[in-house]
């Protein structure tokens, strides 16, 4: 919603304001000499403090809350220890877990078949080549040549066709050599997958104990209990973060119990707890700030680096300095059911003030546009036909003329003027339905 704003100490527009008859006597037509003031067009918007961050710390097993070591309240630094939980259930995962990853570790994990075939081939192709030969020289003591040449044709043709059955021995060898290779590779990549498997079991186990000791993952105060374990109206706290800058920290995980009416939400040193069971919540106020919803139709005159005043319901009598930080790019639906979009603001509370809460409601004064020492005019002065902006202006002759004129910033009271009137001109700021062209204005 926009409306304009004077500020303290502009010249008024108003020089004089005096009702008069207009030609037919009628009553209720009232001129204003034009002038200079400072004007600024505002947007509000319905807005929320919000925090820097938060961090709701869970319980990563099941056990008891063995140690709380900070109460509501407190301010902690980083990585500082906030509780402990025992879990004799993680404690035992992990033991079997190093019991597995020992034994695979210990195993051959495949370390493949070893036969070497092409060994044994290579003697026969010695022996059978001893064999030969002795042939040949066996043969070469026969007198006869008819038969020497019998023999030694039958010794040759054995030869080749050992040769022969020998290449496809060598052949069948290496299939099973290959054969015996990719069993062995298989078996390898099993004991490999074997071992990551136990370390993966191991190392997730380990990191399940080592999670027993909850450490702040940022500075903040402490709020006992999850995120909504306080909060009457239900409103998850993740809804109420926003840095300052425009980002947003989210919310670590976990929910607490479920509500039960007179009983405290939060676990007591030596109580149960289940995975996931809210502890306590970390928040960060180092800085606060604000997420103001604009309606589309006012969005793209908000820019970054705007000036803003805010107003908290809680603090009525208070102006808040804040500046843009910050417009999210897609849309969300308001509370009316229309589109707006999400602006992000930094807040600054002034000297003596109440500090703000996160999630407390309040309303975004947006200084989208301002014009000083500008022609202005009240917004009743200025009306519309024939697609143009028009006033009526009071002649040299004291008779009314219809003038275009262009607008600059506008809003509910005044409008700012850029074109078609100056300092001095006399315009209708009341009953201007009631005038036509050569009408009598005071």
């Amino acid at each position: 919603m926009r409306r304009p704003m004077v500020l303290a100490g502009a010249v008024t527009v108003l020089v004089a304001l005096s009702a008069a008859s207009c030609g037919g006597g009628d009553e209720g037509i009232a001129t204003a000499e034009v002038s200079r003031a400072d004007v600024v067009e505002i947007v509000d918007a319905p807005a929320s403090v919000v925090a820097r961050a938060a961090a709701t710390m869970t319980a990563p097993a099941e056990g008891t809350l063995a140690r709380l070591a900070v109460s509501a309240g407190d301010q902690v630094a980083k990585g500082q220890i906030v509780a402990v939980v025992d879990s004799p259930t993680a404690q035992q995962r992990l033991r079997d877990a190093k019991k597995a990853l020992d034994l695979a570790k210990r195993s051959s994990g495949g370390g493949g078949v070893r036969v070497d075939l092409s060994g044994t081939a290579r003697q026969l192709d010695e022996a059978a080549a001893k064999a030969f030969d002795q042939a040949r020289a066996a043969v070469a003591y026969i007198a006869d040549p008819a038969l020497k040449k019998a023999l030694l044709a039958q010794v040759d043709a054995a030869e080749q066709q050992y040769a022969a059955a020998s290449k496809a021995v060598t052949s069948a060898v290496r299939g099973v050599q290959r054969g015996l290779q990719s069993i062995g590779s298989a078996m390898s990549a099993l004991g490999a997958a074997q071992k990551l498997q136990a370390q993966q079991a191991y190392d997730l186990a380990k990191a399940t104990v080592d999670a027993l000791t909850l450490r702040a993952p940022i500075a903040g105060v402490i709020q006992l209990g999850g995120a909504n374990s306080s909060a009457a109206s239900g409103v998850d706290l993740s809804s109420l973060l926003g840095a300052a800058a425009g980002g947003q920290t989210p919310t670590t995980g976990g929910s607490g119990t479920g509500s039960i009416p007179g009983v405290s939400q939060t676990v007591p040193e030596g109580g149960p707890v289940s995975a996931g069971t809210a502890i306590l919540t970390i928040v960060d106020v180092s800085e606060l700030g604000l997420v103001a919803e604009v309606d589309e139709t006012d969005i793209l005159l908000v820019k970054p680096g705007l000036d803003a005043d805010v107003e908290l319901d809680a603090a009525t009598d208070v102006r808040y300095p804040a500046r843009v930080a910050s417009i999210d790019v897609l849309p969300t639906a308001n509370a009316r059911g229309g589109v707006a979009y999400r602006v992000r603001l930094s807040l600054t509370p002034p000297a003596g003030a109440p500090t703000p809460r996160p999630g407390m409601n309040a309303v975004a004064h947006l200084r989208v546009r301002q014009a000083n020492s500008a022609v202005a005019v009240p917004a009743a002065a200025v009306f519309t036909a024939e697609g143009q902006s028009l006033t009526w202006v009071r002649g040299p002759d004291g008779k009314a003329e219809r003038r275009p004129v262009i607008l600059g910033v506008s809003g509910e009271d005044l409008v700012q003027i850029t074109d078609g009137l100056q300092p001095g001109d006399r315009v209708v700021v009341r009953g201007a339905d009631k005038v036509h062209p050569g009408d009598e204005l005071p």
